[in-house]
């Protein structure tokens, strides 16, 4: 990628990231830069290769070519656990939790390395159950702390998965469809959280469908189309943005 200026250096990056499935390329030469320390939202059509990119960014599918760059370090095709240390959490689209745990437990497996087998030897150190306890008080479902997490809603769930990933304490965090089946107040927890969080000095990538969310959290939007991005820019520019209007109206 050539030499990074410093705040190059603090961005996640990819460069010609290509993907390809059968004759089908769901990422085509993608080179995108987001803003550290911003709220950066990744939208396009169904089919545009969005859920592709952040699968092959926090290595749970591996590029046929190009790179990934995060902080100046290449994450090019690692593990999904190699990209979490370095800094990268991220949420799917369905939710993964363990349905059979508590509220409490599924946040505390996320707390440290073997956090399922110190689960499983019922054996959490007090600092990590209280961190624990805190982010469900943060994300407003510490009342579900004892509930299993099969008997919660679906917008619960989403905002205990969130819980999760904020536990390990990432730098960047990669939210994929996270209105997707919420209610308007969850949503609207959701919305303020991220803004507070990014407040606090937290990135956020953030796919998303739901158009009124992105254009009121976003600092800075990418749009795809076809697998790779067509623009960029703030809110206000993305809005009327012919290329934009083009992808999403075939106008």
């Amino acid at each position: 990628m050539g030499e990074q200026s410093p705040e190059s250096a603090r961005s996640l990056e990819t460069a010609e990231l290509t993907k390809a499935f059968g004759g089908v390329r769901a990422l085509d030469a993608a080179s995108v830069t987001f803003q550290p320390g911003r709220v950066n939202a990744l939208i396009g059509p169904n089919g545009s290769g969005k859920t592709t990119f952040f699968n092959c960014v926090t290595g749970m599918i591996r590029p046929d070519s190009g790179q990934v760059s995060y902080r100046g370090r290449d994450l090019t095709g690692r593990a999904p656990h190699v990209v979490a240390r370095a800094g990268l959490g991220r949420t799917f689209q369905l939710c993964r939790v363990f349905p059979r745990m508590s509220a409490l437990d599924n946040v505390l497996v996320a707390a440290r390395p073997g956090g399922l087998v110190a689960k499983l030897r019922g054996a959490h150190r007090r600092a990590d159950v209280d961190r624990a306890r805190s982010w469900l008080t943060r994300l407003g479902i510490e009342h579900l702390a004892d509930v299993e997490a099969r008997n919660m809603s679906w917008g619960q769930q989403k905002l205990l998965e969130l819980a999760g990933v904020l536990m390990s304490d990432p730098e960047t965090v990669l939210l994929d469809e996270p209105a997707g089946g919420v209610n308007p107040a969850l949503l609207d927890r959701i919305g303020s959280l991220v803004r507070d969080l990014n407040a606090e000095g937290r990135t956020f990538v953030i796919v998303e469908h739901n158009m009124d969310l992105v254009m009121s959290i976003s600092d800075h939007i990418v749009v795809f189309d076809r697998g790779r991005p067509i623009a960029e820019g703030p809110p206000s520019v993305i809005r009327s943005d012919e290329r934009v209007l083009g992808a999403y109206l075939g106008v």
